[in-house]
């Protein structure tokens, strides 16, 4: 009988070819492929053309890093982590179709094109369900992957999703989100406590106008760390608001 000591690499390539026999769609796989490369840039043209922050690559990116690390964090097994970077990495799809309605379209969007790739139909459904939970006009945590999504999604406010570069025609969420110079989302396990700290320039836009804007927002997380078994956290300029 022969061994043979396998690489790192020679791991997570046997790794990832028994992923796709058991139709276990990662991360990686959505990053890679170009149906959703060309939504996503379908979705942020439209939303550029709209006036709208940015919503595109960065975004969605960071999203899916923060919620599979919200659930890691807590201690949560390993495929939901991943199931929670996926809805992440998808779940502002739908702007490709329209800005109104987009987490419902989104999340139908999302659905298809994971069974598509060979997801099986209940992650897939898990998804679809998670997506289409995150917008606060419709939705809520009905599940530990769109808690994570609404908390990841509702905590990126900074400066680099302004596209407007004329300071004198700031809106206020313009403003808001460029006055944002420092942004963390993250959770303490010991303490049950998910925070978000931002660091906001005064002279910029005065607080107040942050909760003007991100109340209902502020509210969504405060219920989907609960769904956690959390308590909401938010800390402007060393503060403690919430």
């Amino acid at each position: 009988m022969c061994f043979v000591d396998k690489g790192a690499g020679d791991v997570k390539n046997i790794r990832h070819i028994w992923e796709v026999l058991y139709g276990l769609i990662t991360l990686k796989d959505l990053k890679n492929n170009e149906e959703i490369k060309s939504l996503f840039e379908v979705a942020d043209r439209q939303l550029a053309a709209l006036g709208y922050t940015e919503h595109s690559f960065r975004h969605v990116g960071l999203v899916a890093k923060e919620a599979g690390e919200i659930l890691e964090t807590l201690g949560f097994p390993e495929r939901e982590v991943e199931l929670a970077k996926i809805a992440g990495y998808l779940h502002d799809i739908g702007n490709a179709v329209n800005r109104i309605d987009h987490a419902h379209s989104g999340a139908i969007l999302a659905y298809g094109i994971l069974t598509k790739m060979g997801m099986g139909y209940s992650e897939a459904a898990e998804i679809m369900m998670a997506i289409g939970n995150h917008d606060e006009n419709s939705g809520a945590p009905v599940s530990n992957i769109s808690a994570a999504l609404i908390l990841a999604d509702k905590s990126d406010v900074h400066r680099t999703r302004v596209r407007n570069n004329d300071i004198a025609t700031f809106d206020i969420h313009d403003r808001v989100n460029y006055a944002v110079d420092s942004s963390e989302l993250y959770v303490d396990n010991e303490k049950k406590v998910v925070v978000l700290e931002l660091h906001i320039d005064t002279e910029i836009c005065p607080v107040m106008d942050y909760f003007e804007i991100f109340l209902v927002r502020m509210t969504m997380n405060r219920r989907a760390a609960e769904f956690l078994g959390l308590k909401f956290q938010l800390i402007i300029n060393g503060t403690h608001l919430l």
